[in-house]
């Protein structure tokens, strides 16, 4: 059985959502980034904690310096460019000036449940970003890449105690039109009460969806194969994540996911 799509201008932004990696030279006005800021600031937040923060980065230097972090140069042409972090820092100075002492064991702001919590958080508000960005004709991509060295990207965002970087967000006028890359069938990722016991059943419709993403990075990218889905996620499965070790750097952060 398929259904018909309900549309709007807010379901088709997202519908209609691509990575955009090129920009066009153009720098984004006060009033677009004030509303994007705000926006950002009225997504969900835990127990309305704010335990997020972002860096708009404007210094040319400092987004060279990013985009040789991420392996991107597009980066560095970005008009406009965030980090996201989560933020216990600023929590934390306010629970101190209201006489919490946050050197004790009784302190839980830096526990692996606010670490999960506020990253959710920075998340949701780079999101809310990201989908007001595309509805007001601009294009974005998330920067995962960041974290490719997360000891360096702290040290130059000088990220204080109790703060960890997220995801990074570029935004500008879009320079190019790539294809919206096919998305799963609905039945491998919605599920009803419960989680499927049956994998062969649920990954009935994978062979169809190998096709159809193999199909469209055929488009992107003539000169040369890419594997299929099933043979990416295969890779990925085995791949070296050992430089992507978080453990050291939250502990550094001041964090316990140990608690």
């Amino acid at each position: 059985m398929t259904n018909d799509l309900i549309h709007n201008d807010t379901v088709d932004t997202l519908l209609n959502r691509r990575s955009i990696r090129a920009f066009k030279p153009e720098a984004i006005d006060d009033n677009t980034i004030a509303t994007l800021e705000t926006v950002a600031q009225h997504a969900a937040s835990s127990q309305f904690l704010n335990d997020w923060s972002a860096i708009r980065i404007t210094d040319d230097n400092l987004k060279q310096k990013l985009a040789e972090i991420g392996h991107q140069q597009y980066i560095a042409t970005a008009p406009l460019l965030y980090v996201f972090i989560l933020d216990e820092h600023r929590n934390a100075a306010i629970a101190r000036a209201k006489g919490v002492d946050t050197d004790s064991d009784e302190f839980t702001l830096n526990g692996s449940y606010r670490f999960a919590q506020a990253q959710n958080d920075a998340v949701l508000a780079l999101h809310a970003m990201e989908t007001a960005a595309y509805s007001l004709g601009l294009g974005c991509v998330i920067l995962g890449s960041l974290l490719n060295d997360v000891a360096s990207l702290i040290e130059l965002m000088n990220l204080p105690e109790y703060t960890y970087p997220v995801l990074g967000l570029a935004i500008g006028k879009p320079d190019q039109e790539p294809a919206i890359k096919p998305r799963m069938p609905r039945t491998m990722q919605f599920f009803e009460n419960t989680y499927p016991s049956d994998d062969d059943a649920t990954l009935a419709p994978l062979a169809a969806f190998d096709k159809s993403v193999h199909e469209y990075y055929d488009l992107r990218h003539t000169d040369r194969p890419v594997d299929a889905f099933s043979d990416q996620i295969a890779h990925n499965a085995t791949a070296d994540m050992a430089g992507h070790a978080m453990g050291s750097h939250v502990a550094a952060q001041g964090f316990r996911l140990d608690r």
